[in-house]
């Protein structure tokens, strides 16, 4: 069985807008380094149109490392929205969130590294799910004073084991859990 990891960029009050985050080279290398080592990217659709839209034409670029990573994986999209996906990627059409869970756990129980996801939407249902095996938070020392924030209005709590921490010269500071089951 693989495990489903979720990584994301967060505000130390809380904030996952990315556009509040200003990555730096340890933090783009720990991102690459994780896709890397996943057999699979999982994807949302909002995520999946950001992420392909920026990161698919740098792909060419010697210069962008992140964006050659990306561009290589192979991905699966959870949309019922959109009638076709390219970019590597098989777009998974879940009609509820039980068939959801379905769907990830068929791709879990496969033999692998493991799956790795991102974003906000997707994640919370995988979380309310329990599919999640692994937490990174990528905490930026910066204070939005907005939102949106992870996890608002998950109907349960899920604990956690700190497994590592890797501080970065910007200050940011990646760490990595597993879920307690």
């Amino acid at each position: 069985m693989r495990p489903l990891r979720y990584s994301i960029n967060v505000t130390l009050d809380g904030c996952c807008d990315h556009r509040e985050m200003t990555p730096d080279p340890d933090s783009f290398q720990n991102a690459i380094d994780m896709i890397k080592a996943a057999d699979a990217l999982l994807f949302g659709r909002i995520t999946y149109d950001l992420m392909e839209s920026y990161w698919r034409p740098l792909a060419s670029d010697p210069t962008e490392p992140f964006a050659h990573a990306i561009d290589a994986a192979k991905k699966y999209v959870v949309s019922n929205s959109l009638a076709q996906v390219d970019w590597n990627a098989e777009l998974l059409r879940p009609r509820s969130l039980q068939d959801l869970g379905k769907a990830i756990q068929q791709l879990k129980d496969q033999p692998g590294n493991g799956l790795l996801t991102g974003g906000v939407t997707l994640p919370m249902a995988l979380a309310e799910l329990g599919l999640i095996d692994e937490y990174e938070f990528i905490v930026h020392p910066r204070i939005a004073g907005h939102g949106p924030t992870l996890f608002a209005g998950l109907p349960k709590h899920i604990d956690l084991k700190l497994v590592s921490r890797q501080e970065c010269r910007s200050g940011a500071v990646a760490m990595r859990y597993e879920a307690r089951r």
